[in-house]
């Protein structure tokens, strides 16, 4: 069921999405090389904890951490370990963070010291696809016409479209209805409607958009190795267009 936030909800998310943002700004400048992905973790899980709010993913259907970490081929999911991040990877840092009983989330991708020109190609064009699907978020509108704005974006750029996976609706749980895909045809699915609030977040690969499971249940990585990059924001439809809850403070 899709659900209408009202303006105490929307008041709420505000504030879990602004923790969002400020918790990606303060982890920045520790993505270096040298550093684990299980000590990013750590240092998140301190700054949630101490604003007061909760790392929504550590425990979410037995996920064990705080954020979700995928570096390089990983698209999504990769779990916090002693993997040390080195010169030339990518990594994408995804969280979700409740505030009293609402859920903000939102997805960056980052650099680790110089990467290739391959790299920078994905991660600008994943970062435009996203912005280009928020463009199409005002009510009357629906679904499918974000769905298929990124993939249009995607595809004229020559990445893969992951197709397995989806962006979501958000509220009082990190994932609630509708599902957001990031392909389709337009004027098709649920229509967007003032105080709906959905995450939005293309996943696009620089080969082929084929990906698969890893023994671990979580971590999903593309099939041919390819880098995939991975970009998300949690935007509330408002009576005239939309608000991005979770924005970039940089």
């Amino acid at each position: 069921m899709i659900t209408i936030k009202s303006e105490r909800e929307i008041e709420l998310m505000r504030h879990a999405g602004m923790l969002v943002s400020k918790m990606h700004q303060f982890i920045k400048p520790y993505i270096k090389a040298g550093i684990t992905t299980k000590e990013l973790d750590a240092l998140c899980e301190k700054f949630i904890l101490d604003h007061d709010a909760v790392p929504s993913c550590k425990g979410y259907e037995g996920f064990p951490a705080t954020l979700c970490t995928s570096v390089n081929d990983e698209v999504v999911h990769g779990i916090p370990s002693s993997r040390v991040l080195k010169d030339g990877d990518i990594i994408t840092i995804d969280v979700v963070i409740g505030y009293k009983g609402y859920q903000g989330d939102a997805a960056w991708t980052y650099t680790v010291g110089e990467v290739d020109d391959d790299c920078k190609y994905l991660m600008e064009h994943t970062e435009k696809a996203l912005y280009e699907g928020v463009k199409q978020v005002r009510p009357g509108n629906r679904i499918g016409d974000i769905s298929a704005a990124v993939q249009a974006y995607a595809e004229s750029h020559h990445l893969g479209v992951v197709r397995e996976l989806c962006g979501h609706g958000i509220g009082k749980d990190m994932h609630e209805d509708p599902e957001v895909p990031n392909f389709g045809m337009p004027n098709t699915g649920p229509r967007l409607k003032p105080g709906m609030v959905i995450c939005i977040e293309p996943m696009l690969t620089f080969g082929r958009r084929d990906v698969f499971l890893l023994e671990d249940d979580w971590t999903v990585i593309t099939q041919d190795g390819s880098p995939a990059a991975h970009y998300e924001h949690t935007v509330l439809v408002t009576e005239d267009g939309y608000e991005i809850l979770t924005p970039r403070l940089d």
